[in-house]
């Protein structure tokens, strides 16, 4: 230990020699905590049970493994790291029980108040848990009774004495630990800075290349836009792969044309997987880069398979979905017609038809559990549930006088319900500019009532794009203020949410493993982010020159 104490010396002698004052105060703050305690497995345990719980002093107790995670575990050792996981899910569980225990029933709502972000991440294993401050007894509760025993609580003290013990031997003891005089200290000291030094030569080396690189591609800027006009043509129908269209609200295309085209399976996911490898290539480090300018031969062509094409509209095209199994297709147009029809001639076309809705159809649905079902969503305020196989509509609803106008429609993958978008209206030029406040509300599929209202705050921009989980537990919501949020809908409560664009987001949909989250801004900015990792972006595009 008297290496360790001749070190601290060492770090508060540099630090008052530089002058770093208010470091140095945090410096002693940290070591008058006394998290590490020297390594004594009894100090430790004493500082958890006996001070950081009773007290309740959350961002200490957190704290702790934190600082056993960063010096003594890593995601690559396996065994350990989830070893560690499991044992502060149940020190925290013990914390919410000592509290009950204690009658302090407002400390557990802030327990969850606080570490709900970082709780909705091991999902499963706190779901239940949510629920625990408003049950009147929770130590007779078959779920939570266990958790309410001595035998539980001993035995948690002695994991983690096992725990603590395992790692605090000599393998895992950190560097600064080992060092036994001061010359090999300093021989340390110097090797790291020579490190650091060496990183540093490599990192300006490098970002010399870029800024020769960047230049050059400044200077193509001209010649490369030339050719860019003719890359990609965005048309008013959106792409689907598996079900899930990425498209919400957008303007209105000014063509003509009502000419869709279909695919089959293979050559989306194929076309898919030549889209990602194309994405990689053009992966931003941060969404303020310069925007990757590609030309023709970046784009792979897709093999067309066969090619039907459908007159059956007399306007613009304004939205369209495929159905769960990828057999029918769902079109709307402007003059708010919605017709179905299959684009595979070997499928059985009885569930081809023709709805009339009597306004502009502004969002459609699929049921997710089969293709039976289609949600129409109106801009005056109407929902009709059409049944594919009766053809015929049948349940006619309407949205509140306040908000008029149903922006997005999204079923629910699991649960016979679903979620609409509305909002009041308001004069403007662009259909972002014409709404005006949101509302969200939860439907039954079978009784066709309102379940709940989402809360969003008091006057909220409108909702333009929903999008489920795969288990219908959180709901992605984009706004026009450039906004996503995260609901609960177990809870039916908002759980987090982050700004993503300075413009209107038109589209959100979640990644392939559900770690990440996509939106699409009315200014033609794409942006991948992480949902770890809250307001962190993964990689981005800029698009606004293919709008």
């Amino acid at each position: 230990m008297e290496n360790v104490q001749y070190a601290e010396e060492l770090v508060r002698e540099f630090l008052v020699f530089r002058g770093f004052t208010n470091t140095l105060q945090a410096y002693e703050a940290e070591l008058s905590t006394e998290i590490g305690r020297n390594f004594e497995v009894d100090k430790i345990l004493d500082l958890v049970f006996s001070v950081y719980i009773p007290k309740y002093q959350l961002d200490r107790l957190l704290s702790i493994f934190s600082f056993l995670k960063q010096c003594f575990t890593s995601p690559a050792d396996t065994v350990l790291y989830t070893a560690l996981l499991k044992l502060e899910q149940s020190v925290l569980r013990y914390y919410v029980v000592n509290a009950l225990k204690s009658g302090r029933q407002e400390k557990v709502i802030e327990f969850f108040s606080v570490g709900g972000s970082y709780l909705m991440q091991k999902r499963e294993d706190w779901i239940a848990w949510f629920a625990i401050p408003y049950i009147k007894n929770p130590s007779l509760d078959p779920q939570f009774r266990m958790y309410f025993s001595k035998e539980w609580s001993d035995t948690l003290v002695l994991s983690f004495r096992n725990f603590l013990s395992g790692i605090f031997n000599g393998t895992r003891i950190p560097a600064l630990m080992k060092i036994s005089t001061e010359k090999n200290m300093i021989k340390c000291l110097k090797s790291d800075i020579k490190q650091l030094n060496n990183k540093l030569s490599e990192l300006q080396a490098l970002l010399e290349v870029k800024e020769v690189e960047l230049s050059l591609l400044r200077r193509n800027d001209h010649s490369i836009n030339s050719g860019h006009k003719n890359l990609l043509k965005i048309t008013t129908a959106g792409s689907s792969v598996g079900g899930q269209a990425f498209s919400g609200v957008y303007e209105e295309s000014s063509t003509s044309s009502t000419t869709v085209q279909g695919v089959n399976s293979q050559t989306l996911s194929s076309a898919k997987s030549r889209a990602e490898k194309l994405c990689d290539s053009s992966r931003m480090s941060n969404a303020e880069n310069e925007q990757i300018l590609v030309t023709e031969e970046d784009f792979p062509e897709v093999k067309v398979d066969f090619q039907e094409t459908f007159l059956g509209h007399n306007s613009s095209i304004s939205s369209c979905r495929f159905s769960a199994s990828g057999s029918n297709i769902a079109s709307s147009s402007t003059d708010g017609t919605v017709r179905i029809w299959t684009y595979d001639s070997s499928t059985p076309s009885s569930k081809n038809a023709t709805i009339y809705c009597g306004a502009e159809v502004s969002a459609l649905s699929w049921e997710c559990r089969s293709d039976r079902l289609l949600l129409i969503g109106t801009a005056n305020g109407g929902i009709k549930a059409w049944n594919a196989d009766a053809k015929r509509v049948v349940c006619d609803l309407s949205t509140s006088k306040d908000f008029p106008s149903v922006l997005d429609l999204k079923c629910s993958p699991v649960d016979p319900v679903f979620v609409s978008a509305a909002a009041s209206r308001r004069h403007g030029s662009t259909i972002f500019d014409r709404t005006g406040f949101a509302s969200l509300t939860v439907w039954h599929m079978k009784t066709w009532k309102p379940l709940t209202v989402l809360p969003l705050g008091e006057d909220p921009p409108a909702i333009t794009s929903l999008c489920f989980n795969h288990n219908g537990k959180i709901l992605a919501a984009s706004a026009t203020d450039g906004m996503i949020h995260m609901f609960d809908m177990s809870a039916g409560l908002q759980i987090t949410g982050w700004p993503a664009h300075d413009s209107p987001v038109s589209s959100v949909l979640f990644g392939p493993a559900e770690t990440s989250i996509f939106s699409l801004g009315s200014d033609g900015k794409i942006f991948e982010w992480s949902l770890h990792n809250q307001g962190q972006i993964i990689w981005s595009r800029d698009c606004s020159s293919f709008r």
